[in-house]
Order: structure tokens, then C-alpha cells, then sequence
């Protein structure tokens, strides 16, 4: 990098753990200064660390009224600009559909969907203002676009942020902002182990889950990361309102 060349700036929500952090630490591999996002003062300080000096945190709960619009600015502040930003941040949610109380839907859309929306409006200001274009990539699901029994609202709100990402894809083509999203399969995170480890037969259920997966194995948070990466970088330049499913051959079953 040369004195005049500014260093690519990244900004990725929910970044202080499982899926975000895989992508906050490929990104920082790649050479991104990258803002990492999260409720976690301490878990967001302790991804600071480990990736400094390549790494800034701003806590944050963006379901709170102007925190998109406030995590932003920070950003902005702390490195001069953003140009990619990965939509990341999102929460779990499983309950029979017919029971599940208003609220718990309130609460999924407002992290899901309504955050999202409101940081990628923010995001696609600044970076609309600085004129220089960008990248935007929404993480899905593969629940996006399949019906699986209890994951109804969760499915909902991921397939709201798939449908914002080719509106907004072609909406913001003219300013030179992409807009793509990586759908994960079932992924090795923390919920995941947690989830296996309350079954019954943690290992049947695993041999049970890889089955049903062409490629026969659980993705690891660094093939996600690993997508996430090419749709940010100018290799994807002609890529845009996408959808890369990162789930092992699941969906084309």
C-alpha cells in the first residue's frame, strides 16, 4: 500500500462472534480495517484485541431508535469512511408458528430485518456522500427459501432481507453500491454445539445433519467468511442482487 492508497474499510454487525467474527478475521486477513459491531462490551473489546491493529469496536444495540445511523457515524469517525458493509447481526428464533407470541415476532423482525434495514440505509448513505461506490452483503439462510417446521418467523425474517437485497440491488446499482447476500446452511457456531449438545445423541444427531447434506459435512464459519469475502472484494465488481448459498448442495437437492 502506498502513502496516497487509504486502506478498504469494513463494517460488519454482529462481528463479535460465531459467523460475524469468522468474517471480521478473514476480512482483516484480506487487509481490511475492519468495524465490528455488537451488544458485547466484552466480547467486542476481546475481538478488538485479537485482531488489532486492524480492528475497531462500537457497541451497539441496533434495535434501538438512531443506533444504526450512530454506529455509522462512528465508524466514519474512527476510519474515514466505509466501504463494505456486512449485515450480519441477527438473532435466533424457534416456537410452532401458530403459538408463537406477537412479541417474539416483533422481536425477530426488529433485529432481522428492521436493524438491517436501517443500518444498510445508513451505510449506503455514507457511502452514496463519499462517492465512491461499495459493497453491501446480507446474511440469509438457507431458511431463506426453504419451509422447515418451527423456524416460520425466523425463515420470514431472513427471507425479508433476501428480497431487500435484489431491490436494493438494482435500486443501488446507479451509485456503484452492490448489494449481495450469503445464505448459510447449518453452520458450526456456538448455538449450533449448544443445540447439539441438548439432543439426546449429540453424535447421532450430527451424523443425522451431514447426511442430509450433499457435501456431507457441517460448513465451518470460514467457508461462510470466505464468501462473504469474494462479494466484498473488487473480484466481485460485476456481482450484484445475488444470493451465494454457503450450505454444501442443500438447497440445489
Amino acid at each position: 500500500m502506498t502513502p496516497d492508497e487509504r486502506r478498504r474499510v469494513a463494517l460488519v454487525t454482529g462481528g463479535t462472534s460465531g459467523i460475524g467474527v469468522e468474517i471480521a478475521r478473514r476480512l482483516v486477513a484480506d487487509g481490511y480495517l475492519v468495524v465490528v459491531t455488537g451488544r458485547s462490551e466484552e466480547r467486542g473489546r476481546a475481538v478488538e484485541r485479537e485482531l488489532a491493529p486492524l480492528a475497531r469496536f462500537v457497541q451497539a444495540d441496533l434495535t434501538e431508535e438512531g443506533a444504526a445511523e450512530a454506529v455509522v457515524a462512528s465508524a466514519v469517525a474512527l476510519t474515514g469512511g466505509i466501504d463494505v458493509l456486512v449485515n450480519n447481526a441477527a438473532i435466533d428464533h424457534t416456537g410452532p408458528l401458530l403459538d408463537v407470541p406477537a412479541a417474539e415476532v416483533r422481536a425477530t423482525f426488529e433485529t432481522n430485518a428492521l436493524a438491517a434495514i436501517a443500518v444498510l440505509q445508513a451505510a449506503g448513505r455514507a457511502m452514496r456522500d463519499a462517492a465512491r461506490g461499495g459493497a453491501i452483503v446480507n446474511v440469509t439462510s438457507r431458511l431463506a427459501s426453504i419451509g422447515v417446521p418451527t423456524m416460520g418467523v425466523y425463515s420470514a425474517s431472513k427471507g425479508a432481507l433476501l428480497a431487500l437485497t435484489t431491490a436494493a440491488a438494482v435500486e443501488l446499482a446507479p451509485l456503484g453500491i452492490r448489494v449481495n447476500a450469503v445464505a448459510p446452511g447449518m453452520t458450526r457456531t456456538p448455538l449450533y454445539e449448544e443445540w447439539v449438545a441438548a439432543q439426546d445423541d449429540p453424535a447421532a444427531t450430527e451424523r443425522r445433519v451431514a447426511a442430509a447434506i450433499p457435501l456431507g459435512r457441517i460448513a465451518d464459519p470460514t467457508d461462510v467468511a470466505a464468501a462473504v469475502a469474494y462479494l466484498a472484494s473488487p473480484e466481485a465488481a460485476y456481482v450484484t442482487g445475488v444470493s451465494i448459498p454457503v450450505d454444501g448442495g442443500y438447497l440445489a437437492q
